[in-house]
């Protein structure tokens, strides 16, 4: 074996393990907002959804935005013959734009708490704020270690730091909560102990990279080399937003609800309590649309790396048939999961969230999960081929649309506006999206059979779901409903559910099964899809 096939077998083992790694952190981030929503309750969780966009924001920026900018300019530079006296200059002055940086934003949060917990009409949010403004300075180490290891091709230490800080995170989050609870009632105090496992998260990932630099030290040289310090902080900035946009793009949609939906409630002639409780409950959606985005999280982070190498190569047809799978992957799985969701949240409500308040409200928000598929691929797909300026303005827009939407919608029709104004806002943008991405490549995504194919899936599993309720509510005629029975029916429905829309699937053959293999976990699905349409 080359050496050269040696090191690409080695790198695609490493982004496998940063897939699998940034799965985990992602399914981890949905499922721990459920015992901290049963701990806190409703009101609980508005104080922590409040400050939560404002301090995910920084860390999504870190993670996924400057340490994927680092690494790629590094590269960049070693692939032009940079000498590792170059790269380290170079390192130096993005830790130093990002320490910079750090500084403001702290000073923003921390000084600034008070005027922006004013701005959401709860003063009591300010502390919660000042704690999670030190996550902000946690930023230049952060993203330059990691960045730093990725451009090495060293996934291992970053894959672990990224899974290790988010179980410290949890961790600290749900036992500190247990802890203060029993001393404490007060749900600011409870909100503050989760922003504070947020900030151990991080400084435990610091650690961990930390252990791994001291393992793999670095020759040290004394000898310093002068750079051209605005255009590694232009290229940086520009790098660092572009990857992370997607993301940014949810959280500031969720900075538009603190911003919004409880001062508008409470403009309305709501009570405070009632709006923190209608505000919490809406914030049930959040975990519930992340959980059905993770298939889509993975096709970007196991497809989109594909594009980007097709999109290098002149012959053949390119990475048109990899745009056209991820597009009909990340719909099928999106309608899937929205769909799912929809004939199935009074009952998964309950038992996530003891209670089924506002279904009808929640139905709505997890119609996101299907533009919100599109979104996530098509940045990426984009991102790959560095076409970013577009998409930016759309996602941009979104926002304003979102904001708009907001002060329009919730005047009028009260917590479901919020949920109407996401849905425009992300919808617009995802069209916007494949409008672009349709000209520019100059192709169709899908055939008409796969949208017909699609809608008997769909309708199949709507169908079957439904039958199951009746039958079930025959059977159980006359019992009093508890949470428990909640369980038994969402489990039972969800597997009738994904059974029932997978056979259709796999019957029609809505995706190839040479298909099935690029997509991650799709093997037993190319496998039940052969032997469904075995000869008899």
């Amino acid at each position: 074996m080359s050496s050269q096939s040696y090191g690409m077998k080695n790198y695609m083992k490493g982004a496998l393990l940063l897939t699998v790694a940034a799965l985990i952190v992602k399914i981890l981030s949905a499922i721990y907002r459920v015992p901290y929503q049963n701990l806190v309750g409703d009101q609980g969780f508005y104080v922590y959804q409040q400050v939560y966009p404002f301090i995910a924001f920084f860390v999504v920026w870190t993670s996924s935005g400057f340490a994927v900018a680092i690494s790629k300019i590094l590269a960049d530079l070693e692939a032009q013959g940079g000498t590792p006296i170059e790269k380290r200059a170079v390192t130096r002055v993005i830790f130093n734009y990002l320490l910079v940086l750090s500084i403001i934003f702290f000073c923003f949060l921390f000084f600034g708490a008070d005027s922006l917990a004013a701005l959401m009409k709860d003063p009591q949010l300010a502390p919660l704020l000042q704690v999670g403004s030190f996550v902000t300075l946690c930023m230049p180490i952060l993203a330059v270690l990691k960045g730093c290891f990725q451009a090495n091709s060293m996934m291992k230490p970053v894959a672990y730091a990224q899974v290790f800080e988010q179980m410290i995170r949890v961790a600290v989050i749900l036992m500190g909560t247990v802890i203060l609870l029993s001393f404490t009632q007060s749900v600011y105090e409870a909100g503050k102990m989760a922003i504070f496992g947020t900030v151990i998260g991080e400084v435990a990932g610091i650690s961990l990279l930390l252990f791994f630099v001291k393992r793999n030290p670095s020759p040290k040289e004394h000898v310093k080399t002068k750079m051209k310090v605005w255009p590694i902080i232009k290229e940086v900035t520009i790098y660092s937003i572009s990857i992370s946009m997607s993301g940014l793009l949810l959280l500031c949609f969720q900075l538009v609800d603190s911003f919004t939906i409880y001062p508008l409630l409470i403009e309305s002639g709501m009570g405070k309590e009632q709006a923190m409780e209608l505000k919490g409950i809406y914030d049930r959606g959040q975990p519930l649309v992340q959980l059905g985005l993770v298939i889509a999280s993975s096709l970007s982070l196991a497809i989109v790396p594909l594009v980007a190498f097709k999109a290098k190569k002149t012959s053949g047809r390119g990475a048109l048939p990899f745009i056209q799978l991820t597009y009909r992957s990340s719909l099928l799985f999106g309608v899937a999961a929205a769909l799912g969701l929809i004939v199935v949240m009074p009952y998964v409500n309950e038992m996530l969230f003891t209670t089924d308040a506002l279904s009808n409200v929640l139905i709505i928000y997890v119609m996101q999960i299907i533009p919100l598929s599109i979104i996530l691929t098509f940045t990426a797909i984009l991102q790959g081929y560095s076409k970013l300026k577009l998409p930016a303005i759309f996602l941009v827009t979104s926002i304003a649309v979102k904001y708009l939407g907001n002060t329009l919608f919730i005047a009028q029709f009260g917590i479901v506006g919020a949920a109407l104004a996401s849905n425009i806002g992300l919808y617009l943008t995802a069209i916007a999206l494949i409008i672009y991405l349709k000209k520019w490549t100059k192709a169709a995504f899908a055939k008409w059979q796969f949208y017909w194919h699609l809608l008997l899936a769909s309708v199949a599993m709507i169908v079957a779901v439904e039958g199951t309720i009746w039958l079930l509510n025959e059977l159980v005629e006359g019992m009093s409903f508890s949470r428990i029975t909640a369980v038994l029916y969402s489990l039972l429905l969800v597997g009738v559910g994904a059974f029932t829309f997978m056979t259709v699937v796999g019957r029609l053959r809505v995706l190839a099964e040479k298909e099935w293999f690029l997509i991650p976990l799709g093997r037993r699905m190319a496998a039940y899809q052969l032997w469904l349409n075995r000869k008899k």
